[in-house]
Formats: C-alpha cells, sequence, structure tokens
C-alpha cells in the first residue's frame, strides 16, 4: 500500500527551536534597528540568487532560514527604520508580527461563515474604529488590504446606490436608457440623467483613479479640481463643475474629500464638502489614508472636522497606526447600500436557520461587504495591537509625529540652503535644497542626487514629488521610532551632500 505523506515537520522538536531561533533573530534585528542603515541596494549577487530553478525535492528548513538571513533580511525597503520618512510606510511593531504569525497558524478564513472566533475579533475592531472615528454604531465596516481597496469598495457603494437604477443588474449600459430623455430642469434638479461622474482634488491619491476605471467609469468621468495656496479642493470651482456637468447633461453622483494628501498631507474643508454633498444629493467619500487618524490628536483633530460626516471613509493602520502590512479599512454610514453593492450567496454557502455550527450564526459574513469571498485573518494585529499599547499612546505617538514634522520645518526655515515648498499641515514636509547659482533644471536635478545619496549611503530615505512643477524632497513621517535627532542628522546631511554636488559640478 502506497504510504501517504502531509506537510507537517518530520522532527516537530528540531522546527520547535528553529522557530525559537527566528524569534530570537528578529527581536535582535528590531532592537538594534538603528544601527544598520536605513537602507542598503540588494548587490547583483542576491539578484542572482533568485534567479535560481523552481525546487522540486525538499531542502531542509534550517539552510532555508540560512538563505533568509543571507539575502532577503539584510536588504528591506527600510520602513522599520527610525529615519525612514518615504512615502507614507509605517513602521510595524514586535506584537504585530507576533499577531500575524498567530493568524497564520490558525489559518482562518474571515470572509465567511459564523461562529469562530475570527469573526468576532473582526467585529469588535470595526466597532472599535467605528466609535473612534464618530461613526454610528448601525454603520458597516470591514478590514481590508489597504486603503486601495478600501477606496475600490466605498466608490462602488457609491456607484450603485447614487445609479438611480440596478447597476448590479444591468450595469453601466442602463444609464444609456435614460441619456437625452430629460429636460433642462430635471437635470438641474439632480435627475437621473447621463454618464455618471465624481470629483477630487488634483491632488488625491492614485488609488481613486484606478477605482473610477475599475468600475468601468473611465477615467474621462473623474473630474480633478484645482487647489488653493494650501493645497486643499477649490470650494468655488468644485460646485462650478457640478453645476456644468449637469447642464451638460451628466449625472454627477460622488465628491471624495482628501483627509491627508500623499504629497503635503493637505486636508480638505471636508464640512464644507459634506454640506455640499447634502444640497447635491452626492455621496460623500473620505480618503483619509492616513490623515484621519488625526482624530487621535486633541490639538489637530479639528482638522478632520467633518470627516464624521460622510458616507463612506477609506483609511489605513498600516501607516500612522504603525501596524505590520497589511490593513485598511472602510466604514460605510449605510450598511444596507454597502450589503446591497456586494451580496451574493450562492447554495454551497447557504446559511442554516438552526443558529448552530459555522454556518448557523447571526453576525453577517464579511464577504457580504466586499468583492472577495477570502479574507485574512488581518484583525487579529490590530486586537492585541490596540490592547498591547492603548488608544491614549497611539494619540501621543500622532502628536508627536506631528510635533517633530514641524520641528523638522523650523530646521529647514533656519537653514539659507533649504527651502520649505509647502505649507507643513500635519506630518509631511517638502523642502528642497537650493542655490542661487543655479537655474531650476539644475536644482530639480540636484536634488534628485541627493536623495538618491541618502539612500544609497544608508543616512535616510525619503521620497521626492512635484510641486507647480518644482522637484522637492518629501518627508512623510510615521515613524514610531523617530527622534528629533534624526531629522538634525537629516539636514545635516542634505547640506553637506548639497555642497559636494556644488563643488563638483559649478
Amino acid at each position: 500500500m502506497k504510504s501517504e505523506i502531509h506537510l507537517d515537520p518530520d522532527d516537530w522538536e528540531s522546527m520547535r527551536a528553529l522557530g525559537h531561533r527566528m524569534t530570537d533573530d528578529i527581536i535582535d534585528h528590531s532592537k538594534n534597528i538603528r544601527e544598520l542603515p536605513a537602507w542598503r541596494h540588494a548587490p547583483d549577487a542576491v539578484k542572482n540568487h533568485f534567479k535560481q530553478p523552481l525546487p522540486l525535492t525538499p531542502e531542509d528548513p534550517q539552510q532555508i532560514y540560512e538563505e533568509y538571513l543571507e539575502n532577503i533580511l539584510p536588504y528591506p525597503i527600510g520602513n522599520t527604520h527610525p529615519r525612514f520618512w518615504g512615502w507614507v510606510f509605517g513602521t510595524g511593531t514586535i506584537l504585530g508580527a507576533f499577531a500575524e504569525f498567530l493568524a497564520a497558524a490558525m489559518n482562518t478564513n474571515s470572509g465567511d461563515l459564523d461562529n469562530h472566533s475570527a469573526i468576532h475579533v473582526e467585529t469588535q475592531v470595526i466597532n472599535w474604529l467605528k466609535e473612534l472615528m464618530d461613526f454610528p454604531a448601525s454603520a458597516s465596516g470591514l478590514l481590508t488590504s489597504g486603503c486601495s481597496a478600501a477606496n475600490l469598495i466605498g466608490l462602488a457603494v457609491a456607484r450603485n446606490s447614487k445609479a438611480g437604477f440596478d447597476i448590479r443588474e444591468q450595469g453601466l449600459q442602463g444609464i444609456e436608457n435614460t441619456a437625452g430623455q430629460l429636460s433642462t430642469k430635471e437635470r438641474e434638479n439632480h435627475s437621473r440623467i447621463g454618464p455618471m461622474v465624481l470629483y477630487a482634488s488634483q491632488e488625491i491619491h492614485s488609488s481613486v483613479q484606478k477605482a473610477v476605471e475599475l468600475l468601468g467609469l473611465g477615467n474621462n468621468s473623474l473630474r480633478c479640481i484645482h487647489v488653493n495656496e494650501f493645497y486643499q479642493i477649490d470650494i468655488p470651482a468644485l460646485r462650478n463643475a457640478i453645476r456644468d456637468d449637469r447642464r451638460a447633461g451628466y449625472q454627477p453622483f460622488c465628491v471624495v474629500g482628501a483627509a491627508g494628501t500623499t504629497n503635503t498631507g493637505a486636508i480638505d474643508d471636508l464640512n464644507s464638502l459634506s454640506s455640499l454633498c447634502q444640497q447635491e444629493n452626492l455621496w460623500f467619500h473620505v480618503d483619509g489614508a492616513f490623515g484621519a487618524w488625526t482624530v487621535l490628536s486633541p490639538t489637530s483633530r479639528e482638522l478632520v472636522s467633518g470627516m464624521e460626516l460622510a458616507d463612506s471613509l477609506a483609511f489605513d493602520l498600516h501607516k500612522w497606526m504603525y501596524m505590520p502590512y497589511e490593513i485598511g479599512c472602510v466604514l460605510v454610514k449605510d450598511s444596507n447600500e454597502h450589503r446591497k453593492a456586494f451580496s451574493l450567496t450562492p447554495a454551497y454557502l447557504a446559511r442554516t436557520q438552526t443558529g448552530r455550527g459555522l454556518t448557523g450564526g447571526d453576525l453577517p459574513w464579511f464577504s457580504d461587504y466586499t468583492f472577495e469571498l477570502s479574507k485574512s485573518f488581518r484583525s487579529l494585529k490590530a486586537w492585541m495591537s490596540f490592547k498591547e499599547h492603548g488608544i491614549h499612546k497611539y494619540a501621543k505617538l500622532i502628536e508627536q509625529n506631528i510635533e517633530q514634522a514641524h520641528y523638522l520645518a523650523e530646521l529647514i526655515s533656519s537653514i539659507p540652503e533649504l527651502e520649505l515648498m509647502a505649507p507643513v499641515t500635519l506630518n509631511v514636509v517638502c523642502f528642497r535644497y537650493v542655490n542661487n547659482r543655479l537655474n531650476e533644471s539644475a536644482t530639480d536635478e540636484m536634488n534628485k542626487q541627493i536623495l538618491i545619496e541618502l539612500q544609497e549611503r544608508g543616512i535616510a530615505v525619503l521620497s521626492g514629488t512635484t510641486l507647480k512643477g518644482k522637484y522637492v524632497l518629501r518627508v512623510g513621517h510615521t515613524n514610531h521610532r523617530t527622534r528629533r535627532e534624526d531629522f538634525e542628522i537629516l539636514v545635516g546631511e542634505i547640506v553637506k551632500i548639497g555642497g559636494e554636488f556644488l563643488n563638483k559640478n559649478l
């Protein structure tokens, strides 16, 4: 008789010892992260290592781990380092990493079934998030892979809710049946008419455009409104665009507000956007990827006043709540509209009426609120993290990051070679190195070189962006390990590298 095989360890005690070693190594790595470079370029030998052929036979777990230590761990993206401020990456925590291990070991699907622990954990976490964001208890919520998925889900609900017909049944083709059939007066009265359009500032995150494209609306349906001097959406321009679109036979259905733009950290006037949406019968969605967490700061929470008025809100926990990737969230005020947009129950997922067993509980399945059926147990790291640190500590950390960002702005303003390029609202600082002997093109090139040198030398990781046609260095600060001295090191090194550039090129 043919022997049966499995994937469990052949030697459980050896695997236990390896697990203990992994835990010790990763704790030591995190404990000593400040002594390591902020980033290291993977050499060609490492890149070539990953061109090996597909393994056909078993390999020793000990040797596999040695390969990890040699070729993977030394070359991360760098966001666990205290001088990583590129883009908007969170830093993660040790207990959060442990929670990922525990969740993976349970191997739970949190998307469906009932009467198992994961669905209760996720329900509690979402209830906590509704409380923190001042959303009603009746609202629905869903943990996602990140804000890109959260924006897609929120805008899908908005589209379906405001279409004026059964878009799941008819698709966007249903719009064609009404185009051109209504009078100008009916259009001005917000009646259902032609192609659907939505609005956001020109600073909105690219995930909104991707969502619009995926929803079949087409990129042309996203009206990107210009911004004011504070990089907020221009409200009068928005109002005019809505009016002009209605008169031209389009169907406005949604406005997307930003609670912390990626480029500058700007926060739109959310109260005014909410009022406008109510007047115009539009869905109000807020992209609060990192900035939504300003709500925890006693001194800055007024900046996101009006966020609680949104019909839907998307935000991340792996950015400014410092949790391991990946975890985001979408909250929707009208849970019925949320469920109507996604719920589908085939026979093989039918639930029993007995109230017993995995399919007979009384909680909704999260798969009814998303396009995914399978969902990882990502709520465990949020649940454990909230309990480990408490919301008050998170609030202090967010305030600390905001204060540190303003401290960096003060340092920049005190150094003649550096120039602030945008108001510092929250935790994003945009600036550049300048010299009056350089024209704009040369200044852009110099700042690009500074960015690369900071990374290649392992000093710090920043990102770059363009504001008003000028290339700038950008600090997006969601790092719980950063100290003020790290920013002092940063500006000192930038001045040094800039001087080297000038000496070499002038």
